[in-house]
């Protein structure tokens, strides 16, 4: 595979059953510089009418869609999402079209390009079929992390959200946040960086072993952990644990607020949600107790008040 040629790869893209499409994610407007022959079917646009255009045509004047809003957010991010959205062919007929959008990093992690999946699933909703749920199974992981990525982990949280409201239980969200990261990458380069990222994903993908637990990462350096019942009830002690067993690994970190060493603070929350209650809450009360303990000198452990919900 190394000695494939770029224009063996173009090829093979270009006969993809499914549409793919590259955006400059550098500039403003983010256009589309490449479209295969499977995109230009679907929607009714040659490659070259795309070339230099963002997507947003295709939703002409229905702009008002969930799907644009997610997408949106992603993008802003530099994250994974998966979408539906309506779209329009120049001859104004609808299509309903399934987007998986990934972001592509250079060495540097600077946000370079994104590529764009896209199926038309016009037939099968009309025929009353589902959308098939969730991530396809190469976008679950985190590529550096081998975690849940933050799209899959947000799917099963919702899930998991909604049946801990029918069952009245438990559920509890943790935020780690490495301490000081860009710091320790100024000093040690990126890739440094993403090897210390490595090491903390592993320290609490391996503390969370229980049936119901989850981990991800969020972002940069911030890992996710989602605790049910009894779990979710101690979850202020297990990221004590967990904060301690980071600190063990003594990596060292001249610039550290801390200390000599690395070190994470986490924000926790945890409640029974009640019908109607938006899974939002949870996310915001937890992100309050992180930016807390960030606030109060880092190494540090904060529970969401019932304010911060």
């Amino acid at each position: 595979m190394n000695n494939w040629s770029a224009e063996a790869w173009r090829m093979v893209v270009d006969s993809a059953p499914e549409g793919v499409v590259v955006c400059d994610a550098m500039a403003a407007d983010h256009p589309v510089i490449y479209a295969n022959a499977a995109f230009a079917f679907m929607s009714g646009y040659a490659a070259e009418t795309l070339l230099g255009k963002n997507l947003r045509i295709l939703q002409g004047s229905d702009r008002e869609q969930e799907g644009r809003e997610r997408m949106r957010e992603a993008v802003e991010r530099g994250e994974t999402a998966r979408v539906l959205l309506r779209n329009y062919r120049p001859d104004g007929s609808l299509f309903w079209n399934e987007v998986v959008i990934q972001p592509v990093y250079d060495p540097s992690g600077q946000l370079t390009h994104f590529l764009g999946y896209s199926r038309d699933v016009s037939a099968r909703l009309k025929d009353g079929e589902k959308v098939s749920p969730g991530l396809p199974s190469w976008l679950r992981e985190d590529r550096l992390t081998g975690l849940h990525s933050r799209a899959y982990f947000e799917e099963l949280l919702q899930r998991d959200w909604l049946l801990a409201q029918r069952d009245s239980h438990e559920i509890g969200l943790t935020l780690f946040d490495i301490d000081d990261l860009a710091t320790y990458n100024d000093t040690f380069d990126k890739s440094a960086g993403d090897a210390c990222i490595r090491r903390v994903a592993r320290v609490i993908g391996a503390s969370y072993r229980r049936g119901g637990d989850l981990v991800g990462r969020w972002e940069g350096g911030t890992l996710a952990a989602l605790t049910q019942g009894d779990g979710a009830q101690k979850a202020p002690q297990y990221a004590q644990v967990v904060a301690q067993r980071v600190r063990d690994l003594l990596i060292h970190h001249p610039r550290a607020g801390a200390g000599r060493y690395l070190t994470v603070s986490a924000g926790v929350a945890s409640l029974v949600p009640q019908r109607g209650m938006p899974l939002e809450a949870l996310l915001k009360g937890c992100q309050a107790a992180l930016r807390r303990a960030k606030a109060t000198g880092k190494n540090g452990i904060v529970t969401a008040e019932a304010a911060d919900f």
